[in-house]
């Protein structure tokens, strides 16, 4: 079987940094990022560079994969963060032999955006490459984040799972599932009877916790909500 390179990325908490981000979260997003190069254990870093950092070029074939999942990754938790998803969702009932079913989407495409999303500080440790991601929220982006952190919108986490194996789609897996899982949770809570369908639009409000365990990306989301429709079902 040919040898795939394996390439993982994470966005770390840092404890000491939780205060600092919680501050400038609301302005300026900043988040760390690192890309594992398990495929290339003899690369070491540059002789004229400290010990943990290393010039790096990213036109070099041997980091191409990276960047592009990189470039991939970035504005979907960004757009999660900056405009939000929306959610359809459809409990499962063994009763009525109805299925579950979750859908989510982006509320608006974080594309132009993407010019002023800023990769930097890179930096090598071992066989990863490091690097911060940033991106500066304009005046009505900062209004738009005002009202979604309202009192009047709850707060929801959710826990998510997905197969490493599929790079940025795994990514997208264990957010969608972390979604389902916050919003499963929360709704359990507020609507005594099962109902048929509920909508709504979330926006991410943390830097995404994110690790690799028993080969799968787990994320931890934090996120506003707005609730659109809650239908119930007119009879049992």
């Amino acid at each position: 079987m040919e040898k795939r390179l394996a390439i993982k990325f994470i966005f770390l908490v840092f404890f000491g940094m939780i205060f600092a981000q919680e501050v400038s979260f609301q302005r300026k997003i900043r988040l760390p990022l690192w890309a594992e190069l398990d495929a290339y254990p003899g690369l070491h870093p540059a002789d004229d560079a400290d010990s943990n950092s290393v010039s790096i070029d990213y036109d070099e074939p041997i980091f191409a994969h990276a960047v592009r999942e990189m470039k991939k990754i970035t504005p979907f938790l960004l757009g999660g963060m900056v405009y939000g998803w929306e959610f359809d969702y459809t409990p499962s009932d063994k009763a009525r032999g109805v299925k579950e079913f979750f859908e989510f989407k982006e509320i608006r495409p974080f594309e132009n955006e993407v010019k002023f999303i800023k990769y930097e500080n890179p930096w090598f440790d071992e066989s990863k490459v490091h690097c911060w991601v940033s991106f500066e929220r304009s005046e009505a982006m900062i209004i738009s984040y005002n009202q979604w952190s309202d009192i009047k919108n709850p707060r929801i986490l959710g826990l998510g799972g997905g197969d490493v194996s599929k790079g940025f789609e795994g990514i997208q897996e264990a957010a969608e599932n972390a979604l389902k899982d916050a919003v499963r949770t929360y709704f359990r809570k507020i609507v005594k009877n099962k109902p048929k369908r509920i909508t709504g639009k979330v926006l991410v409000n943390k830097v995404p916790a994110i690790l690799i365990k028993s080969g799968k990306y787990q994320i931890q989301l934090d996120f506003f909500l707005q609730i659109g429709k809650i239908i119930e079902y007119s009879q049992f």
